[in-house]
């Protein structure tokens, strides 16, 4: 599978060429065209494999129940998708296991396995999701993200914002602490809770946070009326 990134960072498309016998699994929803050649299955997990318990933890997650399947026929065939807010895809070759946070999923190989990690207490006063995904195996993986997405190499100790993290390497343990000196100063600066990762690998981060553009654009928003 090629990809292909273009658009970016503000709009971002994904251009996958597939060959025959290659298979895409993406989220629900992401298509946004492809050629006619391209067979699509849908299914709750992997193509061909019955996943109906995993369905419902990707769901709980913030990710769709269902998956969707591309794959070509006779002839190499092209899908391109996109992301529900506006900003920088990424692909990465993925060859260790990685740690993607809920809805910046967008398409993989089918080689490449998806399940839920459990971010337990520590995650539940961020305001963030309670689960994140977990993507192991080998093979092409692409992510999305609101607003640009870049990279954050870690060597000891680095505090993310919890609401900018795109994926992270699970090499890297992880913890949620303060921002400021003081609980009341992290309240009163804006920062509420981080994410404080120790070791050695990467975060990707975006530049703009879904959770705090709901807050803002909430206010804004009138009442439908009947």
């Amino acid at each position: 599978m090629d990809v292909v990134l273009q658009h970016g960072p503000g709009n971002a498309v994904a251009r996958l060429m597939l060959s025959p016998g290659e298979t895409c699994t993406a989220e629900a929803g992401a298509m946004i065209a492809m050629s006619g050649n391209m067979a699509v299955t849908t299914t709750t997990h992997k193509k061909g494999q019955a996943g109906l318990f995993k369905a419902m933890k990707r769901m709980v997650a913030g990710e769709s129940f269902f998956l969707n399947h591309f794959e070509p026929q006779q002839t190499t065939g092209e899908v391109w998708l996109g992301t529900t807010l506006s900003g920088d895809m990424l692909s990465l070759d993925l060859d260790s296991g990685l740690v993607v946070q809920a809805g910046s999923f967008v398409a993989c190989e089918h080689s490449v396995d998806m399940d839920l990690g459990w971010q337990g207490i520590k995650n539940l006063m961020s305001g963030e999701s309670l689960f994140w995904l977990h993507m192991s195996g080998r093979g092409k993986l692409v992510l999305g993200a609101f607003g640009s997405i870049y990279p954050i190499d870690v060597d000891g100790e680095t505090l993310v914002d919890t609401g900018h993290i795109v994926a992270f390497d699970d090499s890297l343990d992880f913890s949620l602490s303060k921002a400021g000196g003081s609980w009341l100063h992290s309240w009163l600066g804006g920062e509420g809770l981080v994410c404080r990762f120790k070791g050695r690998g990467r975060v990707w981060c975006q530049s703009h946070s879904p959770s705090g553009f709901g807050h803002r654009l909430t206010p804004l928003l009138r009442p439908r009326k009947a």
